[in-house]
Parts: C-alpha cells; sequence; structure tokens
C-alpha cells in the first residue's frame, strides 16, 4: 500500500495492530497457562479479554471511516511473541520463568501503547473523533494491563532471586564500591547458610 497521505499511513498502522492484536489473543492463553503465579495468570486473563475488546474496538474504528478491516503483518509483534515463546521454552525455576514472562508481557504492552499513542493522535489529526475516542479507551486498558504486570513484578522477581538459592544455603548480593557521581560500580556476592 502506497502511503499518500496521514490517512493511509493510518490504516496502514490501524492494520498492524489488528493483526497484532489477533496474534496475541491467540498467545495468551500459552502464557496463562506457562504462570504458575496465580497472580499473573489473573493478569494474562484479564489482558486477554481486553484484547479481544480491542479487536471489536479496531473493527469499529475501520468502520467509522469506511476501511474494510483487514490485517497486515505485525513483523514487531511477531518478534516480541517469538521471544516470549523462546523464553517460555527455557529451563528454569518457575519464580525465574514467571519473572521472563512478565518481562515479555511488557514488551508488548509497551510496543502497543507506542501504536495505540500515534494512532489516537493520527485520528484527532484527521479529525476521526469516533477513532479517537475508541484509541483513548484501548491506550488507557493497555496502562492498565502495564501498571498490573508492574505490581506482579514486585513481589515475583523477588521469589526470582530467591528461588535461586538451594538448599539452605542464601545468596546475600552487597552493591560495590561507590563510584564518582554515587553510582554502584559492581555487585560483589557471597554465600553464607540461611539461619
Amino acid at each position: 500500500m502506497a502511503l499518500k497521505n496521514l490517512h493511509d499511513l493510518f490504516v496502514d498502522e490501524l492494520r498492524d495492530m489488528f493483526d497484532a492484536e489477533h496474534r496475541i489473543t491467540k498467545a495468551l492463553p500459552k502464557l496463562i497457562k506457562a504462570a504458575t503465579s496465580r497472580e499473573l495468570s489473573s493478569a494474562f486473563e484479564k489482558h486477554l479479554k481486553q484484547s479481544e475488546g480491542h479487536i471489536t474496538r479496531l473493527t469499529r474504528i475501520f468502520e467509522g471511516i469506511d476501511v474494510t478491516p483487514t490485517r497486515k503483518t505485525c513483523q514487531a509483534m511477531l518478534g516480541l511473541l517469538k521471544e516470549g515463546e523462546e523464553l517460555m521454552a527455557e529451563d528454569a525455576p518457575e519464580s525465574v520463568k514467571d519473572a521472563a514472562l512478565i518481562a515479555a508481557a511488557q514488551k508488548v504492552e509497551h510496543y502497543e501503547m507506542a501504536t495505540y499513542g500515534c494512532l489516537r493522535d493520527w485520528a484527532q489529526l484527521l479529525d476521526y473523533n469516533d477513532a479517537a475516542t475508541l484509541l483513548q479507551q484501548t491506550l488507557d486498558e493497555e496502562g492498565q494491563a502495564d501498571k498490573k504486570f508492574t505490581e506482579c513484578a514486585k513481589s515475583l522477581n523477588v521469589e526470582a532471586v530467591e528461588g535461586e538459592f538451594e538448599d539452605d544455603e542464601r545468596e546475600t548480593v552487597s552493591p560495590g564500591p561507590r563510584m564518582a557521581g554515587g553510582a554502584r560500580s559492581a555487585r560483589t556476592v557471597s554465600r553464607r547458610k540461611a539461619h
């Protein structure tokens, strides 16, 4: 498709996100199954329902601007989801795998937020007011999902660190000496028996 104007770009990116959302709805059940944390699994389930709603909204936007809803392969989403699948296949403790799943999910969220933000801005410039409103609703939901994944990460990342300790050994991490400007230069690791 030749991009002759902002409308063409808007439609092109809508098709890209239409494809991305369809791919996400196929990937999320795998993430739900792979997550060992109930909180994380629940966050994925909620986002699956939201993503299904995003597809419905995108369809309404296409119809509102008299364009047939079609998909354009979203190469970025293909890459992000492939990376997530590779993480799911890794041999890792459950808590570490959950931490990896959160990272993969947040990469997807940030891509979606960036794209939906651009689409909303373009819709406003093109006077597609209904589309702009629907895109803002989706953008808000993507932001809420990202915040939920951040909340999950706060506890699950700690569990991932604690899960590295085998038997009754504990690993303590102490920061290295401070460099100019207050930053730490390196982390030193020591082992001690847990009491």
